[in-house]
């Protein structure tokens, strides 16, 4: 039987991915560049995967390897679920490209790469199919452009699955049964795990699930944040905060259904489950980790921006999302990163022009600066949004 791979063991990768192998009954190679977490996984050879609610028992995820990339061998390996955080695709990317090319060739294939026939060479590399698991604006396209290699096919899949750290390296997870991925890009190949589901049009299905679950998560996480909250569900369960949040649904809700011919009662249905999630109480969860990387959340074609684009091009209210990119703006994380250096390096205003990519001409660029100034006196005043 062959290894599945799992490049990055964190909280998604160890708790969800690696979670849904074990029921599958598939071997795991857990690859990650922690030492340290690499070197306990193997020492105990085990974790559990508890769930929120105790809506089942525990899961005991074991049967599986660890390493770090010197020590990393796809030579067993056919398919490779990727869970590093879409902003370490590109070296990720090139840690499994050097990971490749160090797999000797075989005679014949294992699956052959697609339009190619295994007659047409006796010598050939092994094709590689990857499933990336990030939350991110096209993360198959940044993989494999990372990885610059013909013999593989990189899916992607979208993430519903809330998962946190428990006791020592054990996941503390909600219980989403199963993974949707890019059929298309998978060229024909159909894993043998029945969690993992292939679907068709997973573009329109990624792009309805940033703008809906993702979208919402930054309206409870900024604003939240601006109230003062640290525990996530306290933010969601706010009552202003679920008016607004609400209102936002409803926008994004018709936005969506008039470019994507969407049912609107599907759709509705599809907001409500992000909503139940999002303000469930048995899920632990914080303020500070949903409102993590505003610097790529900002980004144009991202959660806010991108559905704020949709709901000005149908002419719906998008007043809720311009508060949340201007709360975003505001937003600070305590500690010396990327974003608390750009928010040094570059104005307000500069960010919205680089970053979001959006014109100082704009409607959308005067009332985010508008709600700027707002939540500035809010954040002085109580946080009354």
């Amino acid at each position: 039987m062959s290894k599945i791979a799992v490049v990055g063991a964190g909280k998604t990768g160890r708790g969800f991915i690696g979670r849904l192998l074990k029921e599958a009954g598939k071997e795991i190679l857990f690859i990650d560049k922690d030492a340290e977490l690499v070197s306990e996984l193997n020492k105990t050879g085990k974790f559990l995967v508890e769930f929120f609610g105790n809506e089942r028992e525990p899961l005991e995820v074991d049967h599986f390897y660890a390493c770090t990339w010197e020590n990393a061998s796809l030579e067993d390996v056919e398919l490779i679920f990727v869970s590093v955080g879409g902003q370490n695709l590109q070296e990720a990317g090139a840690c499994l490209a050097e990971a490749m090319d160090s797999v000797p060739s075989h005679d014949g294939y294992r699956h052959a790469a697609p339009e190619k026939s295994p007659l047409e060479s006796k010598e050939v590399r092994r094709h590689y199919y990857l499933i990336t698991c990030e939350n991110a604006s096209a993360p198959s396209q940044t993989l494999q452009n990372a990885i610059g290699k013909e013999n593989i096919s990189v899916s992607e899949a979208t993430v519903f699955c809330t998962t946190t750290e428990g006791e020592g390296l054990n996941i503390l997870s909600e219980n989403y049964p199963y993974l949707q991925c890019d059929a298309d890009l998978l060229d024909g190949y159909v894993p043998e795990i029945t969690q993992v589901r292939p679907i068709g049009h997973f573009s329109d299905f990624l792009t309805r699930k940033l703008y809906t679950y993702n979208a919402a998560s930054c309206v409870i996480a900024y604003l939240g944040w601006v109230k003062g909250y640290t525990d996530y569900a306290d933010a969601a369960n706010d009552e202003e905060i679920l008016e607004l949040l609400d209102k936002n649904y409803a926008a994004v809700n018709r936005a969506l259904c008039r470019e994507f011919g969407y049912d609107e009662k599907d759709q509705e249905e599809f907001a409500l489950l992000s909503k139940r999630k999002f303000c469930d109480r048995t899920i632990t969860d914080t303020v500070a980790r949903n409102a993590r990387d505003p610097q790529r959340k900002l980004a144009a074609s991202e959660r806010i921006i991108g559905p704020l684009r949709l709901m000005y091009q149908y002419g719906e209210d998008a007043s809720v999302l311009e508060k949340t990119a201007a709360a975003a703006l505001l937003y600070r994380t305590g500690q010396e990163d990327a974003w608390t250096r750009l928010q040094t390096e570059k104005t307000k205003e500069e960010i919205l022009q680089e970053l979001c990519r959006i014109k100082p001409e704009e409607t959308l660029f005067s009332n985010i600066m508008r709600y700027v100034k707002e939540m500035e006196a809010a954040l002085h005043n109580g946080g009354r949004l």
